[in-house]
C-alpha cells in the first residue's frame, strides 16, 4: 500500500496478508526525524519532514485520501465474503478485528450494489454510496454524469436532489384558494360597492362578470368554437363562492 500511495510505512505499521505491502524500513534513532520528502505512516499518525515541499504534501493528502476511500470497498468486500462462505462465523470475525458492524454492513451494502467491474475509480466510495439505491441503468447513468462533469459528492447530491424535485408533479391550482389583496385596494372597492348601493359581494361578482363579457365580446371576431360574445357565465354546480382575503 506505501509503495502505491507513495508513503512508507514506519516501524510500528502492521502488513495485512494479500494487500499491498508497506515498506518497513528499520527503526531511527532517538531525536532522528524523517529524511526530506519522506513521509513514515505508522499506527498512530503520520510522520512528516519540516522541509516538505507544498506539492508533496499536497500528494501526500491525495494519497492518504486514496487509500481511506479504497478501505470502504475493501471493507465491505471482506464482509461480503465472510457473510458468504462463513455464514456461522462471520460475526465472530467482526469482533475479533474490532470494528464497527454497523460500519461494516453500510459498506458491504455498496460494495454489493456495484460489481467490481461496475465501480468507478475516478469517483470516490461516496458518490457509488449516493446511487446505491438506484436501478442499475441509473446507476450508471449518474455515474456517467458525475465522472465526465466532475462533480464532487456534493454536486452529485444536489443534482440527484433537482431531479427527483423535477419529477414529482406539481400540485394543481386550488379554484377556492384565497385571493390575497392590498388591504388599500379593498377599501376602495367596499366604497364603490357603498355607492352602488348593493352589498359588497354582490358588487364584487357582478364586476367580474362585467369584465368577463367585456373579454368575451373583443373575442367575438375569432373563428366558431370560443361561444357567443357576451354570454352568460356558465352555472356551477351550486354557485361556488369565491372567497375574497382582507
Amino acid at each position: 500500500m506505501a509503495r502505491q500511495a507513495g508513503l512508507t510505512a514506519g516501524p510500528q505499521a502492521s502488513p495485512a496478508t494479500d494487500l499491498p505491502q508497506p515498506s518497513v524500513r528499520p527503526p531511527r534513532t532517538a531525536g532522528a526525524g524523517p529524511r526530506r520528502e519522506q513521509v513514515l505512516t505508522t499506527k498512530v499518525g503520520l510522520q512528516m519532514p519540516t522541509g516538505m515541499a507544498y506539492d508533496e504534501w499536497e500528494r501526500a493528502g491525495r494519497q492518504l485520501a486514496g487509500v481511506l476511500d479504497s478501505s470502504c470497498w475493501w471493507l465491505g468486500d471482506w464482509l461480503r465474503f465472510g457473510k458468504d462462505h462463513y455464514t456461522d462465523r462471520y460475526q465472530r470475525g467482526i469482533r475479533a478485528v474490532g470494528l464497527s458492524y454497523q460500519t461494516l454492513r453500510n459498506y458491504a451494502w455498496v460494495a454489493r450494489r456495484f460489481d467490481i467491474t461496475r465501480r468507478r475509480s475516478g469517483l470516490s466510495f461516496q458518490h457509488h454510496a449516493e446511487l446505491a439505491s438506484m436501478p442499475v441503468p441509473e446507476q450508471d447513468l449518474w455515474l456517467d454524469r458525475a465522472e465526465q462533469r466532475q462533480w464532487t459528492t456534493k454536486q452529485l447530491r444536489s443534482a440527484l436532489r433537482a431531479a427527483r424535485q423535477g419529477d414529482r408533479p406539481q400540485p394543481a391550482a386550488d379554484p377556492n384558494r384565497l385571493l390575497q389583496l392590498p388591504g388599500s385596494r379593498l377599501q376602495w372597492w367596499h366604497k364603490a360597492a357603498e355607492q352602488a348601493g348593493v352589498d359588497f359581494e354582490q358588487w364584487v361578482t357582478a364586476a367580474l362578470d362585467s369584465a368577463a363579457a367585456s373579454a368575451l365580446e373583443e373575442l367575438s371576431a375569432v373563428p366558431a368554437g370560443r361561444g357567443p360574445a357576451g354570454a352568460a357565465p356558465p352555472e356551477g354546480p351550486a354557485d361556488l363562492p369565491v372567497a375574497i382575503g382582507a
